[in-house]
């Protein structure tokens, strides 16, 4: 009955939250995995068509992953195409911060605001098809046309590439170079980065798959356990 009971929960928090302990299997090592797929959603509800992840779900989880005794590091598959900024912005600063081993992986994409949680992990791999697009910020909805609206949007892209910077090998003067790119997307400003462009130009660290984030996954945290070994 425990053991129905044990995977009962773990297909509800595949289906609710887009993660599963990796603790069962034949490594000694237990790892969280997190997906990040779709819209990222902050305050105001996506469509009900639309495929979301939910800032509110993943804060907590973070926390429990930093607090956990239990989780060693985390692998986080990311196929997103953006959403809301600051939601996102949050995302990746709680991943940025956590003192665990964190390596992501993007698969499908991870464009506008999945930049910054790509590069949040402390390494960070890409498929050959994955694609990354850098573009200005946005806005949706009323937009007031005066001076302290455009400097505001100024100041958010400016933390976009600021922390798109600090965590990867790109300068920031780069990131605004190919964010205000006009000949590269057909209805819109900015670049797209396939794989081995996102590596070639710093944002990504290495193109790889499943077999290669989980390995290196695996090469940090042993490397922190022998840390911990060495201080006892």
């Amino acid at each position: 009955m425990a053991d129905q009971e044990k995977e009962e929960q773990k297909n509800n928090e595949i289906k609710e939250m887009g993660s599963i302990n990796l603790d069962e299997n034949k490594s000694s090592h237990r790892i969280k995995l997190l997906t990040i797929i779709g819209e990222i959603e902050g305050h105001e509800a996506v469509s009900g068509n639309t495929k979301a992840t939910k800032y509110e779900h993943l804060l907590p989880m973070l926390a429990e992953v930093e607090d956990s005794e239990e989780i060693e590091g985390m692998l986080i598959l990311l196929n997103t195409l953006g959403g809301d900024v600051e939601a996102g912005l949050s995302i990746a600063e709680m991943i940025a911060s956590l003192s665990k081993p964190t390596v992501s992986l993007v698969l499908g994409g991870s464009h506008s605001i999945g930049g910054p949680l790509a590069v949040s992990a402390q390494y960070s791999f890409i498929v050959p098809s994955g694609t990354m697009i850098i573009h200005p910020v946005r806005s949706s909805g009323m937009f007031i046309g005066v001076e302290q609206s455009l400097r505001n949007m100024l100041r958010t892209q400016d933390r976009i590439t600021r922390f798109l910077s600090k965590h990867s090998n790109m300068s920031q003067e780069r990131i605004e170079k190919l964010m205000l790119n006009p000949t590269e997307l057909v209805k819109d400003v900015g670049t797209l980065l396939e794989g081995e462009d996102a590596v070639k130009e710093g944002l990504i660290d290495e193109v790889g798959g499943m077999s290669q984030a989980l390995h290196k996954l695996h090469e940090m945290i042993d490397g922190e356990r022998q840390k911990k070994h060495k201080n006892m």
